[in-house]
């Protein structure tokens, strides 16, 4: 590796740096977009069946807030709601609205620099195979003819850039394709499940 990384020359760091933030990128959003961390699929039925009659205590409101993306968006209708039991259902709903703005911007961090990455990398690539192909002209002098070992260093610098970049376009672009269709599935799941806990909510203060 280090013999390639020296073959390519220094147009072949920039894609090396490119290529360390988006592993470190991915890593970060398969950890953070766990459905476990974002929208669990028994947290609605709990908190629903823990509020059937009444608001939840403070505290519980608390954990359930902590809890997760989706718990984060029902402890907000429950927030407005235990600071004023009549409340208007325009009020509970830009309060659930204003939190999932919130965990949305969440979910969507870093995505836009993957997908830079994943734009940059092939430029840069290309990059590097310009600058291959200056040193193999600039190799062949009128003078005292081709330099061997200059021209094969061009067509190596040109080569081993547009494959690193590709490399690191390819995978970048997968990644950012499968978490941009992962959060706009969370999405829907928190929209649906927010839909239906704010008519559960209607009925508590309705009987509050």
């Amino acid at each position: 590796m280090l013999s390639i990384i020296q073959a390519a020359g220094w147009p072949i760091w920039p894609l090396i740096v490119c290529s360390v933030l988006a592993m470190a990128l991915v890593i970060e959003r398969l950890l953070s977009l766990k459905p476990s961390r974002i929208a669990p699929p028994t947290l609605l039925d709990e908190v629903l069946r823990v509020a059937r009659e009444s608001v939840p205590s403070p505290d519980v409101v608390n954990r359930l807030a902590t809890h997760s993306a989706l718990g984060e968006v029902l402890a907000s209708g429950l927030y407005a709601l235990n600071a004023n039991p009549q409340c208007s259902e325009e009020d509970l709903r830009a309060s659930m609205e204003g939190a999932g703005r919130e965990v949305a911007h969440r979910m969507e961090r870093y995505l836009s620099a993957l997908a830079t990455i994943a734009s940059a990398a092939p430029l840069l690539g290309l990059l590097g195979t310009v600058i291959g192909m200056i040193e193999i002209f600039g190799a062949q002098s009128p003078n005292s003819g081709t330099n061997p070992a200059q021209l094969a260093h061009g067509i190596s610098v040109a080569l081993y850039n547009t494959a690193f970049g590709l490399m690191v376009a390819i995978p970048s672009l997968i990644f950012w394709r499968y978490f941009r269709a992962r959060v706009d599935a969370y999405l829907l799941t928190l929209e649906l499940a927010a839909e239906r806990f704010l008519r559960h909510l209607k009925t508590l203060r309705r009987l509050a």
